[in-house]
């Protein structure tokens, strides 16, 4: 489906995740990733965070069930004041979207569970699978024992139309942001791994974090990460000092698949912008009308690509100029920050630009 807006610019960019290290590579799919930042925001309380995470989700094959289950899943890690008004969030966002007329996939419900289904039998077994084989009994208060194992693992986890892994997914993301709470972000670690979830997607979720959630949240989950799984996962950081400003996140945020950040270069009437993509960020394939944009490559490494043609590498110094009416992306490499100035020249009365389909997995993870 064609989304037509006319903007001042089209520096437009997607943010996937920061990288870890150089010879890592992000092993969560997109859906993955806006669960994490979904579970995280609605652990901070970032309303503004979790609308971004959840209209990036709904951009990548998440469903409007799924959503729900997840942040409604958070009731027993969060409380319920987080997953209430969380859940007021994704209302807003399921309006707006559709409003604007953006697909919103309803998605299934959870099945319904048999009658004689026993909430403390099937809750035992999945605490059990989840700490590792081992029974666990909380002696000191049988009551919340009574809780962990009845509701939350056997009335909650029960409902399967989120995975096992993907409970643990969310449930790590959100603890990440939940200062003091390292003992159960540890347990969940070792949990997350006992349901499914492989050591690689494991070390991918502080890259995600810091990307669309915070520094402090990020490096909490790494350490935890590494103390579990041996892991050498070094602490994320921001984009390297340069100087380029980075800016504010990208206000057209709905048409990318993540974040990205806008610098006005002087006064913003000029048209000239310095935009940073974080690793693996692209923007959606996109025409400018009556317009050509001109890209100049500052820092880092990226990628530009028109359509039928192969994708051409950006650089420092690489100057591309985009002709009007060409349909096009560009964004950063797997593995690096990157920064492009653009501007636009030989405007016409009209002048707009057309937003089309995202750019597939399938499409970039072929380019090196």
């Amino acid at each position: 489906m064609r989304i037509k807006r006319t903007l001042m610019l089209s520096a437009a960019l997607l943010a996937a995740s920061l990288h870890i290290n150089a010879q890592t590579h992000m092993m969560l799919t997109d859906k993955q990733q806006a669960l994490v930042a979904i579970a995280a925001n609605e652990a901070k309380g970032n309303m503004e965070g979790l609308k971004q995470a959840l209209n990036e989700g709904f951009n990548h094959s998440l469903t409007i069930s799924e959503a729900k289950e997840a942040l409604s899943h958070l009731y027993a890690y969060t409380g319920f004041p987080r997953s209430l008004n969380a859940l007021g969030q994704l209302q807003q966002v399921i309006k707006e979207r559709k409003d604007a007329g953006l697909p919103t996939a309803e998605g299934r419900e959870a099945d319904p569970l048999p009658k004689d289904y026993d909430a403390l039998k099937q809750g035992t077994a999945v605490q059990t699978r989840l700490v590792g084989g081992q029974p666990f009994n909380y002696e000191f208060a049988p009551q919340t024992d009574y809780y962990l194992k009845a509701h939350l693992f056997g009335d909650i986890f029960a409902r399967n139309n989120l995975t096992f892994a993907e409970r643990e997914i969310v449930t790590v993301s959100a603890i990440s942001a939940l200062p003091g709470c390292e003992p159960q972000l540890r347990a969940h670690v070792s949990g997350a791994l006992n349901m499914g979830v492989s050591k690689d997607e494991l070390t991918c979720i502080p890259a995600v974090l810091a990307a669309t959630v915070g520094a402090d949240e990020a490096a909490r989950c790494a350490k935890a990460v590494n103390d579990i799984c041996a892991t050498s996962i070094q602490q994320p950081t921001d984009l390297p000092v340069g100087v380029w400003p980075k800016g504010e996140l990208n206000p057209y945020g709905q048409y990318f698949s993540g974040n990205s950040y806008l610098a006005a270069m002087g006064d913003d009437r000029l048209g000239l912008f310095n935009v940073t993509f974080e690793p693996r960020c692209r923007n959606n394939w996109h025409v400018h009308h009556k317009a050509v944009q001109v890209l100049i490559c500052v820092s880092g490494r990226g990628w530009y690509q028109e359509w039928g043609k192969e994708a051409v590498p950006m650089t420092p110094g690489t100057v591309i100029a985009i002709p009007a009416e060409v349909k096009h992306w560009h964004g950063a490499a797997k593995d690096s920050w990157f920064q492009h100035l653009t501007y636009h020249t030989q405007m016409q009365a009209g002048s707009s630009n057309e937003w089309l389909e995202a750019v597939t997995d399938e499409v970039y993870d072929q380019l090196p």
